[in-house]
């Protein structure tokens, strides 16, 4: 209990020093404490990206009539599927927050689940904070405003639109309710709550962005005014947080004024807006770290916005944060050698993974998604290949009846025979696999080559001998003893 203590003797005293006219609040947030709040309050339930809009309806509807939130329905979806509105404290501050507009965007919805559940707790020395937050705040949380989209993790609704352009025309069902919603709150302060792709990283770095941020722009021209201002300095606040978990981790989302999109019209309305991206993480493809850092960024704020705190930030700080660059790629090959028509020479290679959502699963097809220099281009993993040559796999003599029949021991032997597909005799049921090979039915991979769009499939090799694998867009060294793990394949 001891890290818990001292967060709330922090925020006691901030607010303190708020009463006795000393100025600025100086606030430290205690990250021991936030990092304990989340592993006793994450939510079991909810454990990978693909949930749906009945998967988090009974975690809403079970805190009705609980009398620490109120739960309202705002209204349902095109296809009939309510959206719910939580209400939490009483206070004079107005802060609304809503998740997954997009409905393939889910990480925050995640990291709400797991607020909720904090917000619900007593009696674990940390009663003092939620206190703070009942009386100085009111908060209204509207997860997952498009379960239509989420129910088939795809971006726009069912109507075909992105919820994000619509907070001028209101042509939706689901924007015309976040509107409504606006109207009649009033908010003081807005979180708008996304993800991004992982291919966005820190500029002139290797770093994802893991997180990005923007006080979105009110007017064509960018101005700052004290509803804009004061969204910067918590922006600014959520960075130097995130400085300890994400070093040089942190970007800002492009401040393009958009009048047709929701962050921006807020803004406009008179809330102080944040908009948080979910970014990519190296070794996290569930998204569950950055799941944990958007629990804690959030509730950090709140707590900031409550006690004032975020004034001891500014401006300044949040305009040096940089703004994201798009030079990532999953793998990136560098200095290949490549033989074609009578011509050798070396170029970069890289490589991304694209998903394919298959109801609560996905699988990746990968393709080269360039080739040339690519000195400015970084990899989730890289391969300095200096030495090393293109070589087309083949397909292997034998067909199975299932993927069973080929172990991971043997799946890397065929890979260092220079095999990289095998044939199945019939289709399973199940179409996924974890095996370092392409697997086939009928349809036969096409011969690979170093070619803008191809797929991601051929060795590296030295001497004739393949040395290293690229299968379905992912590296594998054939000199390791294990195969890769986590590998989303599937049978065509």
């Amino acid at each position: 209990m001891k890290p818990f203590a001292y967060i709330i003797a922090v925020i006691l005293a901030a607010t303190a020093c708020q009463g006795s006219g000393q100025g600025r609040i100086s606030y430290v947030p205690d990250t021991t404490a936030l990092n304990g709040a989340f592993e006793i309050y994450r939510e079991p339930t909810i454990a990978h990206r693909r949930f749906k809009h009945a998967d988090i309806e009974p975690l809403i509807l079970k805190r009705k009539g609980t009398g620490i939130f109120d739960v309202t329905q705002l209204g349902v979806s095109v296809l009939k599927k309510p959206i719910y509105q939580l209400t939490y404290g009483r206070g004079a501050k107005k802060v609304m927050l809503w998740s997954q507009m997009h409905g393939n965007e889910p990480t925050a919805t995640m990291a709400l689940m797991d607020l909720f559940n904090f917000l619900e707790g007593e009696g674990d020395g940390m009663d003092s904070i939620r206190s703070l937050l009942k009386t100085e705040t009111s908060l209204y949380f509207i997860p997952m405003l498009n379960p239509d989209g989420a129910d088939v993790y795809t971006r726009r609704n069912a109507m075909d639109i992105d919820l994000n352009r619509d907070a001028r025309a209101g042509a939706t069902v689901e924007g015309r309710l976040l509107i409504q919603a606006a109207k009649t709150v009033q908010p003081d302060y807005g979180f708008n709550l996304h993800d991004m792709n992982i291919y966005y990283n820190v500029p002139g770095t290797p770093n994802p962005a893991t997180i990005a941020l923007l006080a979105p722009a009110y007017n064509e021209k960018r101005e700052i005014n004290e509803v804009r201002a004061d969204a910067m300095k918590i922006a600014a606040g959520i960075n130097r947080l995130l400085q300890g978990y994400i070093p040089n981790g942190v970007a800002k989302y492009d401040d393009t004024y958009s009048p047709r999109s929701f962050g921006d019209n807020f803004q406009s309305w008179g809330a102080s807006t944040v908009l948080i991206e979910s970014g990519g993480y190296r070794g996290d493809p569930e998204k569950q770290f950055i799941r944990k850092l958007n629990f804690i960024i959030i509730l950090n704020s709140l707590i900031e916005i409550a006690q004032g705190s975020f004034h001891q930030y500014s401006i300044a700080e949040y305009e040096g944060i940089p703004f994201s660059a798009s030079q990532l790629s999953d793998v990136v090959l560098r200095h290949v050698g490549v033989s074609r028509d009578s011509i050798d020479y070396k170029i970069d290679l890289s490589v991304n993974r694209n998903e394919q959502t298959d109801d609560r699963n996905y699988y990746v097809q990968s393709h080269i998604a360039d080739v040339g220099d690519l000195q400015e281009v970084y990899g989730y993993d890289e391969l300095d290949a200096e030495g090393y040559h293109f070589m087309q796999g083949r397909i292997h003599p034998r067909i199975v009846n299932s993927v069973d029949e080929i172990s991971p021991e043997q799946a890397m032997d065929f890979l260092r025979q220079g095999y990289h597909a095998v044939q199945v005799a019939k289709m399973p049921e199940n179409r996924h696999h974890q095996l370092p090979l392409i697997m086939f039915y009928q349809r036969k991979p096409l011969a690979a080559s170093p070619s803008l769009g191809s797929a991601a499939n051929f060795f590296l090799a030295r001497d004739g001998k393949p040395a290293y694998a690229v299968i379905n867009g992912y590296l594998i060294d054939l000199s390791a003893q294990k195969q890769p793990q986590n590998l989303k394949n599937y049978i065509f």
